[in-house]
């Protein structure tokens, strides 16, 4: 139930499912949370889009007539895009993780370098205002942690069972977030932390 660190004891996060796994927890609150993550793209714009399945909405969300670029590691983010006429889509390559069905690996980290993105769109499996952003996967905590050191903004977007939890591996602190999305029905006290360090919570 806890994950001991020093000085105390964090909230440990669910164990990693499968993707076809995820897909079937909470779809309607990942539909409602793609809505105001879509929202945040601009046209024009650069944008990282990360794996696993409540980003798979995002990019479903996505205005059919937005002209930007997308960078995603996410095979299935791609092949949900790929009939957006003002998108360029690319595919970053490497190795596919089979539990997380994102490309990892040595490929994914040169691509990603030599990115200079406007906005990275996230997805987290742990994210705790003082542990910060974590993984349950170590090769893709990697790749996030490049997303985001590349990025000029990083949002999360985190449904409400991630909050407050932590995960193996450390990916960045919390601070790196300007913003994340989750759920209207979070409460405050849980929110608190987070806008003590000037994130912006979006809600549906």
């Amino acid at each position: 139930l806890l994950r001991k660190v020093h000085g105390g004891a964090l909230a440990r996060a669910q164990e990693a499912q499968a993707h076809g796994e995820r897909e079937r927890v909470n779809p309607e609150q990942k539909r409602a949370l793609a809505q105001v993550a879509a929202a945040r793209v601009r046209p024009g714009q650069v944008l990282l889009l990360d794996g696993g399945t409540t980003l798979l909405e995002v990019a479903r969300a996505l205005p059919r007539e937005l002209r930007a670029t997308v960078l995603t590691v996410s095979p299935l983010v791609s092949l949900a895009l790929a009939e957006h006429p003002g998108l360029e889509v690319h595919l970053l390559g490497g190795r596919l993780h089979p539990r997380a069905l994102t490309t990892v690996g040595a490929q994914t980290l040169e691509t990603l370098s030599r990115v200079r993105a406007d906005l990275c769109l996230l997805g987290v499996c742990g994210l705790h205002a003082e542990a910060g952003i974590t993984s349950a996967f170590a090769e893709e905590a990697v790749i996030k942690r490049t997303m985001i050191q590349n990025a000029a903004e990083t949002v999360a977007v985190v449904t409400a069972d991630k909050l407050g939890t932590v995960s193996p591996f450390g990916v960045a602190p919390a601070a790196r977030l300007a913003a994340l999305v989750t759920e209207a029905a979070v409460p405050e006290a849980a929110r608190a932390p987070f806008l003590q360090l000037h994130i912006q919570v979006l809600t549906p």
